[in-house]
């Protein structure tokens, strides 16, 4: 392997070494491949970044080939750019899969054949634009059969964390807990939203954050930290969740604004953080001076609801039964009208689960009958909003044999600290 270019300078902080784990590449393009063959699919074309990083170890401008558990089609890279750096990242030498430069799109029929393909791929459908996949397919061919979908198999398999994708997130929950603890100190009476999004950005970016947050719902997009002070909890916005402030533009109309704390008032904060792409969900209250006693019931509402899911979960039930059980208890309290929104804006889930990407599944909400898979992950995030403003909790967490585990600070950080 030839490099004309500082490898030593791809680290992470306190030059570790940052990329996934060969034993790990090998294991999801192994369990991709016997997916496809169970389906009865010959082999795949990935080329979506976040689709990429996970079987790849990267993302470069490139396409995945899987072949099928054994369709004799061997795994390969095919890079437009950067070839060595995909290799580097891949695990060099010890890269589980043969890395190579692009083939003209104009021989990819040829290079398919070669390769022991004699159907079209399955393409990620679901997640590529239109005009991408038909020229793709126009590109494939002779090769025989329609192109089926394999977007919902890679998100299934992704849905089960292995041991070092938790650990991942476990890190990432660290780094999300100092940047709340900053807020505490930093933060207060007077500050801007915008402002006190700053601190935690400041610890975020320094411990590694890339800079974007991925989402699969089209054309959802997110700003890591929303911070919402007081009436700007009530603001609607265009984000498919209970709560999306002011943001600091229209065309930025998410996260945090310019509106400044006041006494007296709940301010929500609500902050991403990703840890080598590894996503960790919070939320947690801070109010300059006390609260009433109203917004405090409310709060302690909905950490009830949040501890009703997570033993929902963690028992194995339904998450559409566990979104009945934290619905029913919402009601029963009287925030029928406010859970997730004011009427007629209300989000329908109380959780959402999160990996490479902040929208993934399954979801605690109606629909999804199934259980939270041991090894999967939740974000629970039960909030009611009013008016005036907007209040509730946010963890991650993940099924274990025994129940559920926090991924994030659970009781590490009071549910309200005041200023």
């Amino acid at each position: 392997m030839i490099m004309n270019w500082d490898v030593a300078r791809l680290t992470g902080p306190e030059n570790e070494d940052w990329r996934v784990p060969v034993s790990e590449l090998e294991y999801r393009q192994k369990l991709f491949s016997s997916r496809l063959s169970a389906e009865g699919i010959e082999s795949a074309w990935i080329d979506d970044p976040v689709e990429l990083y996970w079987l790849t170890g990267g993302r470069q401008n490139s396409v995945m080939l899987i072949g099928a558990k054994d369709s004799g089609i061997e795994n390969r890279h095919w890079v437009r750019q950067s070839v060595e750096r995909a290799r580097f990242e891949a695990g060099g030498n010890d890269a589980p899969h043969v890395i190579e430069k692009h083939p003209r799109m104009n021989d990819l029929e040829d290079y398919l054949r070669k390769l022991g393909c004699s159907k079209r791929p399955s393409l990620l459908l679901s997640k590529i634009p239109y005009e991408r996949w038909d020229f793709i397919n126009t590109k494939f061919g002779n090769l025989s059969g329609e192109i089926k979908d394999c977007t919902n198999l890679i998100y299934n398999l992704r849905e089960i964390k292995s041991d070092w994708e938790i650990n991942m997130h476990k890190e990432s929950g660290k780094i999300n807990q100092k940047m709340f603890e900053a807020i505490k100190e930093r933060g207060g009476e007077g500050d801007t939203e915008i402002g006190i999004a700053a601190i935690a950005d400041e610890i975020s970016r320094s411990a590694g954050f890339g800079g974007r947050i991925r989402m699969r719902k089209w054309p959802m997009d997110c700003d890591r930290v929303v911070i919402a002070t007081g009436k700007s909890g009530a603001v609607p916005s265009y984000f498919d969740s209970a709560i999306g402030g002011l943001g600091a533009s229209p065309i930025s109309a998410l996260g945090a604004g310019f509106a400044r704390v006041r006494k007296n008032e709940p301010v929500l904060v609500d902050i991403v953080h990703l840890h080598r792409g590894y996503v960790s969900d919070c939320t947690r209250i801070f109010s300059s001076g006390k609260l009433s006693d109203e917004w405090m019931q409310r709060l302690e509402d909905m950490k009830e609801i949040s501890k009703a899911v997570i033993k929902s979960l963690g028992d194995g039930e339904y998450c559409s039964k566990a979104w009945e059980i934290g619905h029913l208890m919402a009601n029963e309290m009287g925030h029928a009208d406010n859970l997730m929104g004011m009427k007629p804006e209300q989000a329908k889930f109380l959780g959402h689960s999160v990996g490479l990407e902040l929208d993934e599944t399954p979801v605690v909400a109606k629909g999804f009958d199934r259980p939270l898979e041991i090894g999967g992950t939740m974000a629970i995030e039960p909030k009611v909003i009013h008016e005036n403003g907007a209040i509730g909790i946010e963890d991650t967490w993940t099924r274990t044999k025994d129940g559920m585990d926090c991924l994030t600070m659970g009781s590490k950080f009071p549910a309200i600290t005041e200023w």
